[in-house]
């Protein structure tokens, strides 16, 4: 077992952890804000979820990872495990400084960005696999567009059918539905985020060892177990810089009002890993809240929080394409 491919999973284990610390307070947003769970009882419900959401999507069907894994071409050698290992340090970076600003920007396009740098940086733009990438449009069409519509059908529909229900009584029955659709929002989060990162993990794999890329592949199951325990321990520190960013400052939600969004995300991702699409969860839970949010009205949404959350997703891809080709270029250098 060389060096490089030690400090691949060691970086692979770190994205999984601040994945799980930064990315993860977006599933439970909406259920903290609008008070139908406490932000402790909600983050250990998250840790628990996402453990759960990676561990049985992934036994169950592993077509997220696939497309991580084939999305850019990397020769065989040990310049290609430092080129990855380079880029996955570029995913930490962008990461975590966006935990800082708590700008909630979407960390699985940090990672398909920061590999494709690292992948660029040997090969040119020969290294990207289109057909795979095409496969990362659609998920940005979904997240984004398909999220907003999703959210603003699903909280129309919820205002219909409860239209005649005393508010008491409906918002006593949306605690209850929003703490479920909540949890369902972590699972999915770590069914999709999770796998990801056990592509890239199975990537360095088959880099070490000095194989093919194969088309079909099985993820052991020890690392499915090893993934899905650092998530949920990286969730359970929480985010709070997030949830207050996504469910509290872009838009007021009511109890029902927050389950129509995570209800509407939920759909998204699950359809989305079921075929293999790379979701961001961020894109798609923040998209289905602004949907839910000019339902209502528009000038219920906080369009500068909006802005400040699409300009920092127009440059996770760019931003995260170059630092990864020049921590590469750095990495190959020093190594």
């Amino acid at each position: 077992m060389s060096l490089t491919f030690v400090t691949i999973v060691i970086l692979v284990l770190g994205v999984v952890f601040v994945n799980g610390w930064t990315d993860a307070p977006n599933a439970i947003a909406t259920v903290v804000s609008t008070r139908a769970m406490h932000p402790k009882k909600a983050v250990i419900m998250a840790a628990i979820f996402n453990f759960l959401g990676l561990f049985c999507m992934t036994m169950l069907n592993s077509k997220v990872a696939s497309t991580i894994v084939n999305i850019v071409n990397f020769s065989s050698g040990t310049e290609s495990q430092v080129a990855l290992a380079a880029g996955l340090f570029a995913i930490v970076v962008w990461a975590v400084s966006a935990w800082y600003f708590g700008i909630p920007t979407s960390e699985s396009h940090a990672l398909i960005a920061g590999v494709t740098g690292a992948g660029i940086s040997i090969t040119g733009f020969s290294a990207i696999n289109l057909s795979e990438w095409n496969k990362v449009l659609y998920g940005l069409v979904i997240s984004s567009v398909i999220g907003a519509l999703f959210g603003y059908l699903t909280i129309t529909l919820v205002n219909f059918l409860f239209k005649n229900i005393e508010r008491h009584k409906a918002n006593k029955f949306f605690t209850g539905a929003q703490i479920s659709s909540g949890a369902a929002m972590a699972f999915l989060h770590g069914a999709q985020d999770g796998q990801k990162f056990l592509g890239v993990f199975m990537l360095g794999t088959f880099l070490a060892k000095g194989q093919e890329i194969p088309a079909t592949f099985n993820i052991p199951l020890y690392s499915i177990v090893l993934f899905s325990v650092v998530m949920g321990i990286g969730t359970s520190i929480g985010g709070y810089k997030i949830i207050k960013a996504v469910g509290m400052d872009m838009v007021k939600l009511d109890k029902h009002e927050g389950f129509a969004a995570d209800t509407a995300a939920a759909i998204c991702l699950l359809f989305s890993t079921i075929i293999g699409i790379p979701l961001s969860t961020t894109h798609t839970k923040t998209t289905a809240i602004m949907g839910v949010g000019a339902a209502k009205r528009m000038s219920n949404v906080n369009w500068i929080i909006v802005k400040e959350m699409i300009l920092a997703w127009i440059l996770t891809f760019p931003g995260c394409i170059i630092i990864g080709y020049l921590m590469s270029k750095l990495f190959m250098f020093i190594f």
